[in-house]
């Protein structure tokens, strides 16, 4: 196993990449909100999608390096999990209705029912609509969107926003994480 540390202008490309994959994450949170209901649509597809790429343009970086460094093949393939990729362009299917389905409540047909896949995505979107219903959240999942949200609102400098499109609870605690982002005076000697 190679124990070369990553090369700093990859590393640094890297972390400029995810930088850009966490705003558009952020993003996606954002236009969920009740205020957006006039482009929730449009710019949650946008903004996950513009993560998406910003990740795979993340892997294939890495991938090419390996690839120029000498990576087998075959190596090159199971790290990149090929057989995982889900390719957008061909759009929604059956799996994605069903999951839906169970999200919205709805019944899925008896044919859709047949598919393994179909019922375990179908069940999970029962299992996320039931957990909707409940006021009390998952600790690190509204950590994660208030850390999401503190850092966009302290990097654009509108920290009092929080307040007018976030549930209370979710709008201190953004506002707690961009208190802590304050940029420390440098120490002088």
């Amino acid at each position: 196993m190679d124990s070369t540390p990553m090369p700093e202008p990859l590393r640094r490309a890297i972390h400029q990449l995810v930088s850009e994959a966490v705003a558009n994450c952020q993003e996606v949170l954002r236009y969920t909100e009740p205020d957006q209901a006039h482009t929730w649509k449009r710019m949650t597809l946008y903004r996950a999608t513009d993560a998406a790429d910003t990740m795979d343009m993340v892997a294939m970086l890495i991938a090419a390096y390996c690839e120029r460094t000498g990576m087998a093949s075959h190596t090159l393939q199971s790290y990149l999990q090929v057989g995982q990729q889900a390719i957008r362009a061909q759009g929604t299917d059956e799996e994605d209705r069903s999951h839906v389905a169970g999200l919205m409540g709805e019944t899925l047909s008896y044919e859709a029912m047949r598919a393994p896949t179909n019922r375990m995505r179908y069940h999970r979107g029962q299992r996320q609509a039931e957990q909707a219903q409940r006021p009390e959240d998952d600790p690190g999942k509204l950590f994660t969107e208030a850390v999401l949200h503190g850092l966009k609102a302290k990097l654009c400098d509108d920290v009092d926003s929080l307040d007018s499109y976030l549930p209370p609870q979710m709008a201190t605690m953004a506002r707690r994480v961009a208190e802590a982002l304050e940029v420390p005076e440098p120490a002088t000697a």
